[in-house]
């Protein structure tokens, strides 16, 4: 008696370049690549928690973590790397101790402020072969997801 072989998939139902998560992968390695090209002092995910202590001032490491899309053992790791470079600060909230509040440094500050500039044409080259509706659409339809 004969085994019967595995039937091989059909590749035309499932090609992997025709993938959202393909695609995006592609799309965040060449952001990534200009990024370290352009801000080799930092790294994006360092560059985030810079970018929205800049924006709002201030944070719980808590809320910094969850504002900037990170856990909170990502978040930690990236603030103690930020203190080293003296960029950020933290010291014991005032209305609860048991929270600590993060913030930029007058080094941090200076140095997020000229960051934001360069990430704005990171994001301009990583978006360059769109129009400017193009890339609109594409943040409004990255939103949805």
């Amino acid at each position: 008696m004969s085994q019967k072989q595995p039937s091989k998939p059909d590749t035309n139902l499932y090609r992997l370049e025709d993938q959202i998560g393909f695609k995006l992968r592609l799309a965040n390695q060449k952001h990534l690549e200009l990024f370290a090209e352009q801000m080799p002092e930092t790294t994006s995910t360092q560059f985030a928690i810079l970018a929205r202590l800049f924006a709002d001032g201030a944070l719980s490491q808590n809320h910094l973590g969850r504002r900037v899309g990170m856990d909170a053992a990502t978040t930690k790791g990236v603030v103690d790397r930020l203190r080293a470079k003296g960029w950020v600060k933290s010291r014991a909230s005032k209305t609860d101790l048991r929270r600590l509040d993060i913030s930029l440094t007058p080094d941090g500050e200076e140095f997020a402020a000229r960051a934001i500039e360069t990430a704005k044409e990171i994001s301009a080259r990583t978006t360059a072969n769109l129009s400017t509706r193009e890339a609109e659409r594409l943040l409004a339809l990255l939103d949805k997801l």
